[in-house]
């Protein structure tokens, strides 16, 4: 069963996220910001981690950078999922290696969608 780190800090969305990821048949674990999300990655690196941008003590962008310099064998796919639809914070989620881009609110189809392309699904 491939396994979804859902990082974002509104209790709301991880929720929601939770839901439509485990009727997609994913194994969820959850983080509210960037920071916690290092150490679960840190512990056990999941398929894929769907990222929020804005959010307090490490934001996703830097949670992606950061996750990047370890050199991991096997790094997750990055899907930001984020309220920011702006072609430069598209350019720098690319480039700081996100795989996939998902716009706030989300649904079902749309987040099945983006978990095919990066081939999670």
């Amino acid at each position: 069963m491939p396994s979804c780190l859902v990082v974002d800090d509104s209790k709301v969305i991880r929720k929601v996220a939770r839901h439509i990821l485990e009727s997609l048949d994913l194994q969820v674990e959850e983080a509210g910001d960037g920071r916690e999300a290092l150490e679960i990655c840190d512990a056990s690196v999941p398929d894929v981690v769907l990222l929020d941008w804005n959010m307090p003590i490490m934001s996703g962008l830097d949670f992606l950078k950061e996750l990047s310099r370890r050199n991991l064998p096997r790094p997750p796919k990055v899907i930001f999922c984020t309220t920011e639809n702006g072609v430069d914070h598209i350019r720098a989620a690319v480039d700081a290696g996100a795989d996939e881009y998902v716009m706030k609110p989300f649904d079902r189809d749309t987040l099945e969608s983006k978990l095919q392309i990066v081939g999670v699904l």
